[in-house]
């Protein structure tokens, strides 16, 4: 059993309507990220040329046959050179601009068709108009995020690739506040398995949640 399977209580994760809103039963203050703007920047089918490094496994047979490249799942999306812009009269809103570092992961098959990858980055420069609210004690950052996929390009050398790419880019101004927001409670978390005899019962009828104040 879990939240989603063969579980019927009301105390769960779903989807509401109007008629359950008078079961709010509490304001919570939490802690969490809030993002205060957004926007997505979108490259279209653009050629990149890029550098390869770290061949796995190592001393591939030349040449390679290209198969994809997307965002190296084991490196985070970085951003560097960040400038933000108020100009003047603008209030809480920005110019905000900064190089976004990509860090990629190409795949291949060798001339013998041994399957293997190697790494490389991109970087994109780009601007956003963004509200970036004024100086407080909350720091607000601009973040990130990338999505990079190619599945057209060649190696003009053994170390380099020419690829087609379709890229997004979200720029996010974000501060970690204190949110004041509206709850149901907490949740009764179902039992993953049956329980068994009562020998764990004082350790299993500790309470998962403090109590509300």
């Amino acid at each position: 059993m879990s939240f989603f399977i063969n579980n019927r209580n009301n105390q769960k994760p779903a989807c509401i309507n109007s008629q359950q809103l008078k079961n709010i039963a509490e304001k919570a203050l939490i802690q969490v990220p809030r993002v205060f703007d957004a926007c997505v920047h979108r490259i279209d089918s653009d050629v990149f040329n890029i550098t390869l490094t770290d061949f796995t496994p190592a001393n591939p047979a030349f040449p390679l046959n290209y198969i994809s490249t997307i965002n190296n799942p084991d490196v985070p999306v970085t951003i560097s050179n960040l400038s933000i812009d108020r100009g003047d009269g603008n209030g809480n809103f920005a110019t905000v601009t900064a190089t976004v570092n990509i860090p990629l992961l190409v795949s291949y098959t060798d001339a013998n068709g041994v399957p293997g990858t190697a790494t490389s980055s991109i970087s994109i420069t780009r601007s956003a108009t963004l509200c970036v609210p004024q100086n407080s004690l909350t720091p607000i950052d601009i973040t990130a995020t990338a999505v990079f996929q190619s599945i057209i390009g060649s190696f003009p050398t053994d170390s380099t690739a020419s690829i087609t790419a379709c890229v997004q880019i979200v720029f996010r101004a974000v501060g970690v506040v204190d949110l004041l927001v509206p709850t149901f409670g907490y949740p009764v978390l179902p039992l993953c398995q049956p329980q068994g005899d009562a020998t764990c019962n004082a350790v299993f009828n500790t309470p998962i949640y403090p109590t509300r104040p």
